[in-house]
């Protein structure tokens, strides 16, 4: 866990046409500035008094980039931000905010004790699908392959380590420890800490009882027999031809957290246990 650097400038995103998100986010933007700290606003908001930015171009113009929004704000930002720049989470009008590091009530409070310097960076692992040439986006939380066709259950292979199992399932959860409180937990899997490197295989609805299993990081290739969609992050959905076969690596860049607070079990708390 490393110690955060000197905030210079700051990148700011919301939750897309919400008007609590874009509130806070002018009101952070005005903090900023009584703090001689630049502040960008990242396609497509736009706040009076300060430069818009694309994403594409917030690393080498911004040291941090505050999330402002749910969960699902959070992943696209990290998705769409290349390398590797910390990221603030910021919960406003999202729901369990699982992945946020400070709500409306502490926001101020957070960013003031960030610029002077307290903090730490936590990074996490991603990974991401690959077809013939074709290179998905990185997925923080996890990859989902599944069926297209509701009435027909496919056959899937997944391919792990030199061994190869298949099996009949209506899909499978490629999920990291990060997103174990996601899609993974909804269809029973385990909740893993956040700093671990793995990843968990959650099959949906395996017709022979294929267990959810723990495995290294290492490259997975999955093939389903019928037309599948391919989800990252429940956000961006991608059709595969039935056949095809999709392989999943780790992604080369980690993204980084910036934190206030050590928590052992940062999720269980996020859950309410």
């Amino acid at each position: 866990m490393a110690k955060t650097a000197k905030v210079r400038a700051v990148a700011i995103i919301t939750k897309r046409k919400n008007a609590e998100a874009k509130a806070a986010a002018e009101k952070i933007a005005a903090m900023l500035d009584s703090k001689g700290v630049a502040a960008y606003a990242i396609s497509p908001l736009r706040i009076s008094g300060i430069d818009t930015i694309e994403p594409a171009d917030v690393k080498g113009r911004a040291d941090l980039v505050f999330a402002i929004g749910g969960d699902g704000t959070t992943l696209k930002a990290f998705r769409t931000i290349p390398g590797d720049v910390p990221l603030l989470s910021i919960n406003v009008g999202g729901h369990r905010g699982i992945l946020s590091e400070v709500d409306t009530d502490n926001m101020q409070s957070a960013i003031s004790g960030i610029l002077d310097g307290r903090g730490f960076y936590d990074s996490r692992i991603r990974i991401q699908a690959f077809s013939g040439k074709t290179a998905f986006p990185p997925a923080l939380n996890e990859i989902l392959i599944t069926r297209a066709d509701l009435s027909r259950t496919p056959t899937i292979s997944i391919k792990l380590m030199g061994d190869e199992k298949s099996h009949r399932m209506d899909g499978i959860v490629i999920s990291t420890p990060t997103g174990s409180t996601g899609h993974n937990l909804s269809i029973g899997g385990p909740v893993l800490h956040e700093g671990m490197s793995c990843l968990i295989l959650s099959p949906i609805a395996p017709v022979n009882k294929m267990p959810q299993l723990v495995i290294p990081v290492e490259e997975i290739v999955v093939k389903c027999s019928l037309k599948s969609h391919l989800v990252i992050d429940g956000q961006e959905n991608y059709i595969i031809k039935a056949g095809q076969e999709v392989r999943i690596a780790r992604y080369p860049h980690d993204v980084r957290f910036l934190r206030l607070n050590k928590k052992g079990m940062r999720q269980l708390a996020k859950l309410g246990f």
